[in-house]
C-alpha cells in the first residue's frame, strides 16, 4: 500500500547532511529523481528484505531516471558491507545516527504494537525464515519507522511512511509513468 505522505522539508532539511559521496539531498535530486529509503536498522529482517526488493527492482527504476538513495543509522562501513550483501554499495547512503533527517522527512519512532504486533511476527518468520533474511545485532534505534521517498527537484512528490515496520511497499508505484 502507498499512502500519499508529503511533509514539507526546508532548504535546511535537504542539505543537513552529505552522502557517502559528499552530496546534499538537494544536490541529487537537482540531477534525478531520488527514491530516498530510509531503513530500519541493519540487523532487521525487514531491512534486508527492503534491500534485496532494492536489489530485484533496481534496473526497473535506474531505467527510469531514479536513482536509489539509502538512509541508515549505522557507520559507513556496516552500512557499506550491508548493503554490498545485496549488490547495492554503490548507491549514495546517507549515515544518520542522530535520525534529523528522519526526523525531518517526519519518520518517527514506532509504538509497540507498529513494531512487535501480531502482523510482524507473522511476517519476521517469512522474510526471517522462508525468505532467509535472517536478523543481526541492533545497529541504531530499534524503534525507529522506515519509509519511503520519492524527492526531484528538491520536492518530495511519493511518499510511504510505514505503518508497521513490516510494510512492504511497492517501490515502482512510487514513479509517475514517463510519457
Amino acid at each position: 500500500m502507498i499512502t500519499s505522505y508529503h511533509p514539507d522539508l526546508t532548504h535546511e532539511d535537504l542539505n543537513r547532511i552529505l552522502s557517502n559521496r559528499g552530496e546534499t539531498l538537494a544536490e541529487l535530486s537537482a540531477s534525478a529523481p531520488v527514491l530516498m529509503v530510509f531503513l530500519r536498522h541493519l540487523g532487521c529482517t525487514f531491512c534486508r528484505e527492503t534491500l534485496a526488493d532494492l536489489q530485484r527492482v533496481r534496473s526497473d527504476l535506474e531505467s527510469q531516471g531514479v536513482i536509489i538513495a539509502l538512509v541508515h543509522m549505522s557507520s559507513d562501513l556496516a552500512a557499506r558491507t550491508m548493503f554490498a550483501r545485496y549488490g547495492l554499495e554503490d548507491v549514495p547512503r546517507f549515515a544518520d545516527r542522530h535520525r534529523k533527517l528522519y526526523r525531518a522527512f517526519g519518520l518517527r519512532r514506532g509504538t509497540l504494537g507498529q513494531i512487535f504486533g501480531p502482523v510482524n511476527w507473522k511476517r519476521a518468520f517469512e522474510a526471517g525464515v522462508g525468505s532467509r533474511h535472517g536478523v543481526g545485532k541492533l545497529q541504531g534505534n530499534g524503534f525507529q519507522m522506515p519509509g519511503v521517498f520519492l524527492i526531484d527537484q528538491g520536492t518530495i512528490v511519493a511518499g510511504h511512511a510505514h505503518l508497521q515496520v513490516s510494510d512492504r511497499p511497492d517501490y515502482r508505484k512510487l514513479i509517475p509513468i514517463r510519457a
